[in-house]
């Protein structure tokens, strides 16, 4: 299994001079943990994550409640609080190689690079989706009728 295979193509990013706020409208209203981050030339600069951001507003907690009423989120732009130089992996690689790269360096998600272009994203949840899909496919298989012949 490949890399391609789980990723979510064709990924949500913002613009490193894009405001905090905006990044977290986006994470809330798709659901995300993760969003590249682009500088103006097209690039991948960066990843911001939901720990990023409990970090800058020093909070276990991204609460709605908080950050629509704190004048730093409109003003800190994404570059400030991003992970730069995130670690990368290509469509080819095996699922193995992404899932090793995210334990060896405590990461939840990998950006999905080919040629300096991001084609993806790779989380966690989607290596434990494959895994369960996979999972119960050998499972059905094992218990099969034609498999006791």
């Amino acid at each position: 299994m490949y890399v391609a295979d789980m990723m979510t193509s064709k990924p949500i990013t913002i613009h490193q001079g894009k405001p905090l706020r905006m990044a977290l409208e986006i994470l809330e209203k798709n659901n995300f943990h993760h969003l590249p981050v682009m500088n103006s030339e097209g690039q991948l600069v960066g990843i911001l994550t939901r720990r990023d951001i409990r970090a800058a507003l020093k909070s276990p907690f991204i609460l709605r409640e908080t950050w629509q009423n704190e004048a730093a989120v409109t003003q800190l732009p994404v570059r400030a609080i991003m992970t730069p130089a995130p670690i990368v992996v290509e469509p080819e690689a095996d699922a193995d190689e992404a899932a090793r790269l995210m334990l060896v360096n405590h990461i939840s998600c990998l950006p999905v690079v080919r040629s300096e272009t991001v084609v993806g994203i790779i989380t966690t949840s989607d290596i434990l989706s494959a895994f369960r899909r996979l999972y119960l496919r050998i499972r059905a298989f094992e218990e099969s009728p034609l498999q006791h012949d």
